[in-house]
Order: C-alpha cells, then structure tokens, then sequence
C-alpha cells in the first residue's frame, strides 16, 4: 500500500479487500476488546485479564507480553494498538504500592480515547476457583444493573454505558428461550461496585413457564471507583451520532401509544349524505308526488302493492 496526499492506494487485491474490511459502514459488527497488562502486573491483575477475556471471547485480543505505558498520562500507545487491530475497547491490568491491583476500562472513538474509567480489585474470585460448569464460548449475557448510583451520579452512569458496551455482545435478531443462560450482575452500594456471574436453570415448575434457578460460575469481583477520564458532553453526542440511512423514516399520521400499540388517521373528504345510497328496502321507496298549480297542497297518490 501506497500513502500519497493523505490517501491510502492499494497496491494488491490483498490490500484492497484489507482496506475495505476497515473501511466505514453503515451497520458495524460488534464491538472487540484489546486486554494488556502494564510493566508490574500482579497475578491478581494476570488471571483477572484472562477471566475477563473468557468472558468477551471471540470478541477480544489478549497481549501476553507487558507494555511500558501509563493510560491516563499519555494513551498514543493505546490508540497505534487500537488501530493496528481494529479495536474500540480496551482493558488495561496494573499493580503498583499506590494503586494495587488495577484495572482500566476504557473505549475509543475513531481511534482516540474516549472514555477511561480505573477500578481497583479488592475482592476476587477467579474462575478456576468456582469448580461449576460455564457457559458455552460466545454466549450473549444478560446484564443486571442494580443500585441508585447507575441512575444518579454522572460516573456510574458513564461507567453503566462503558460496561454496557464492553460485555453486551453481539447483536442479533431473535433470542431463544434456551440460549438465555449467561448473566451478569452489576450492583453499586457503600461506595463499591460489585460483579458477578450466574448460570441460569431452566427446572420444572408443573406449567408451561419453567422454574428459574441462578448458580454461581464466576468470576467475582469486588470494585472500588478511582480515577475518571470521561470525554466531553460534545465528544460524547457526537460519538452518538448515526447516519441518516439507519435513522427510521417518519411515516405520516402513525402513532404509539405507551405499550406500543399502533395507530393510523385516516383523512377523508367530506361527503353529502342526502346522496348516501342506502339499502333498498319497500318502505323506503320514494312516493310519488303531484304539485298543483296556484299554491295548493300536493296530492298524494296512493301506491298499490
């Protein structure tokens, strides 16, 4: 590939198909996640990354190796890996005296950081530790948000938006009642932010609407908020914003009420009903009528049947 004038040409059929794989679309596939840890990683911090990344699989590339890099103080190193695997999120794992076992949340728009949002592990139970069976690789979870913080504080609600993002999966059109077996549950109280993870049991109930059991598969984690880089209200709409050939054309006089019902107004022209044709019935025959000259009242002739 040549660069010329700000312009990427390829030069092979190889390149070409490579470019348009990266080239904007109208409806874009899910979302992938890069998961790094930095210079001092703890083994806390390392099997947390590899739940995390059984989690998001196949959506997500995990970096072996330790990269030198502090995201807070200067994400250009952030940003190359993002652009060189075609990622918009990323997990970034470090431990140091001052913020033991650390993770960094974060998410890209059009490869620069948008949002980055530290949590410290103050509890964890990984994986290997919890001896149930999981989930199939590629279940789509369900996610649970409980406590007042998601829906008052203006953190939590960023912080709702990027885990949202992070563990929703792909989007797909239907959803059967079997497949509905993975969920994760966010709760923020006293400060904390709590994860975990359930298996979903479908038992008899002795009725059509089966009997629903939670077990506990893991991981589980115990979060603390610290530190916060959230992008500008501006950045942020605009990072929203759709194009005009997904946005739903505004049919005219069609409504929904609250449930979703449907409504249509139907525009018709005024009608005369003195010519409304009416069901032709004997006692509805017109009479017929004589009118006399000279103002007298008209005769009525009688009708024989």
């Amino acid at each position: 590939m040549t660069q010329s004038d700000g312009v990427i040409k390829p030069k092979t059929k190889r390149s070409k198909r490579f470019l348009e794989s990266r080239a904007p679309k109208l409806a874009e596939g899910g979302k992938s996640a890069m998961i790094m840890k930095g210079g001092n990683a703890s083994q806390t911090v390392s099997q947390a990354l590899k739940d995390i990344y059984s989690l998001k699989k196949p959506n997500a590339v995990l970096y072996k190796k330790k990269n030198i890099t502090r995201p807070f103080e200067d994400s250009t190193s952030l940003e190359f890996f993002s652009k060189k695997t075609d990622c918009s999120l990323f997990l970034f794992g470090s431990h140091n005296k001052k913020r033991p076992n650390n993770l960094i949340f974060g998410r890209l728009f059009d490869f620069h950081v948008l949002d980055m949002i530290e949590l410290g592990i103050e509890k964890y139970v990984s994986l290997n530790e919890i001896k149930m069976s999981k989930c199939p690789e590629g279940t789509k979870p369900m996610l649970v948000f409980a406590g007042e913080p998601f829906d008052m504080d203006n953190e939590h609600k960023r912080l709702k938006s990027l885990l949202i993002d992070f563990f929703r999966g792909p989007t797909v059109s239907a959803v059967r009642l079997a497949g509905l077996e993975h969920v994760l549950h966010f709760t923020a109280a006293d400060g904390k932010i709590f994860l975990r993870s359930y298996r979903s049991l479908l038992k008899k109930s002795g009725c059509k609407t089966p009997r629903i059991e939670l077990e506990e598969i893991g991981p589980s984690f115990d979060f603390v908020l610290r530190r916060t880089h959230l992008a500008s209200d501006d950045l942020y709409k605009s990072s929203h914003r759709q194009p005009k050939a997904l946005k739903p054309k505004k049919k005219k006089n069609i409504s929904h009420d609250a449930f979703g019902t449907k409504f249509g107004r139907v525009h018709m022209q005024k009608q005369d009903l003195s010519k409304l044709q009416t069901r032709k019935m004997k006692g509805l025959r017109k009479r017929k009528s004589e009118v006399v000259d000279g103002g007298e009242s008209p005769k009525v002739a009688k009708v024989e049947n």
